[in-house]
């Protein structure tokens, strides 16, 4: 059993069951997934799309749907006699689904290690007792896990082999197959994977971002998840001018000039692709505090974490208004130097991140603990 519970789990975990099912492909796969993994041949209970929730206050709204969710999969493991649970990422769940399972005696294996290393390492002791096998995607992790007596493997980063083995769309396939307008840059606006990101992120974005493509003959492209209804869109911003596009996420990075992208996946994803960006973040107040009190690091953005240093910058809460988006983005595309600098400091990250071959190696090291259990 496989499950994930957002748009990069689902991405990552289709790899992974690519390269299960070519190692082996009698191996049968239930779980939580989207489309990508649904596709790549798991048999889902449930999809990611009625899982998209984040957040203490969100959580706590969806209760009894998650303890129905977990009861279904918990039965579907002892129906099916699953021996092995594979955690990806999506740790408010994951971590409590982890300690139900663990009282059946079944081996946990996590990939996309919750984030230990912003919360604390009280939480350590807990991944201790629930995991037998910690799958991590960044070289300090497997450090900080070993330290602590829990059995980490470090086998970089999927993300790094997803751009890598991605086949680009040159700058004119990609204008001419959305409809895009020759001779003007885009301004990639990336709102979030979940319904109340959107409704908190896309109005000021799109407020600011409408200013900047005047001012710097741009055009404002806004990136659809697959898993959000279009008409939301539509009904928050039903004036603004922009083009609403699903997919072509890497090319657009590729061939933007810039970005205001929300915290997550897509800021490391855009840093790889060296896409000068500024994140925003916000999200309910009550579950913003409690965060604040539990975090223990400075910076959101993967690509500032992972660099050591405030790279691109940073937008939280109060301070997503579209008049602070726009001072962000016109420092970076008034200034040519600086816009190169940001540029080059982002490269940094493909180096800092690991080498490709992260799903290979995590399924040859899920098929191992597999293969004990028999």
């Amino acid at each position: 059993m496989i499950i994930a519970g957002e748009a990069s789990g689902d991405m990552h975990g289709a790899s992974l069951i690519n390269e299960v099912k070519k190692i082996d492909p009698s191996v049968e796969i239930f779980g939580i997934g989207g489309n990508r993994m649904i596709e790549a041949g798991m048999n889902a209970q449930y999809n990611i799309k009625k899982m998209a929730f984040l957040g203490f206050i969100e959580v706590i709204q969806h209760l009894p749907f998650i303890k129905k969710v977990q009861n279904e999969l918990i039965e579907k493991v002892i129906s099916e006699n699953i021996s092995t649970i594979v955690l990806i990422d999506y740790p408010g769940f994951n971590l409590d689904i982890a300690k139900k399972l663990k009282r059946l005696n079944k081996k946990i294996i996590y990939y996309i290690s919750p984030q230990v290393w912003a919360w604390g390492k009280g939480r350590i002791k807990k991944i201790k007792g629930l995991v037998s096998k910690m799958i991590v995607v960044f070289p300090f992790e497997e450090k900080l896990y070993r330290e602590n007596g829990v059995d980490a493997t470090y086998v970089g980063h999927p993300v790094i082999e997803q751009i890598t083995n991605y086949n680009f769309l040159s700058e004119d396939e990609l204008y001419n197959k959305i409809g895009l307008e020759k001779g003007k840059g885009i301004l990639l606006v990336m709102p979030g994977s979940r319904k109340h990101e959107i409704r908190k992120l896309l109005i000021p974005s799109l407020q600011a971002a409408e200013k900047l493509a005047k001012e710097f003959y741009l055009q404002v492209i806004v990136a659809c998840a697959e898993n959000i209804d279009r008409k939301l869109f539509e009904k928050l911003m039903p004036s603004a001018n922009y083009k609403l596009v699903s997919g072509y996420t890497y090319d657009l990075m590729k061939h933007s000039v810039i970005g205001i992208i929300k915290s997550g996946t897509s800021t490391l994803e855009a840093g790889i692709l060296q896409l000068p960006f500024v994140v925003i973040y916000s999200t309910n107040v009550i579950t913003y505090y409690l965060g604040k009190l539990l975090v223990k690091i400075k910076n959101i953005a993967m690509a500032n974490i992972i660099l050591n240093d405030d790279v691109v910058e940073e937008l939280i809460q109060k301070d997503v208004t579209a008049a602070k988006i726009y001072k962000a983005c016109t420092k970076l595309l008034a200034d040519k130097l600086h816009y190169e600098k940001i540029k080059t400091r982002l490269g940094d990250i493909k180096n800092r991140i690991g080498s490709t071959g992260a799903s290979r190696q995590t399924a040859e090291l899920i098929l191992e603990q597999i293969n004990e259990t028999k």
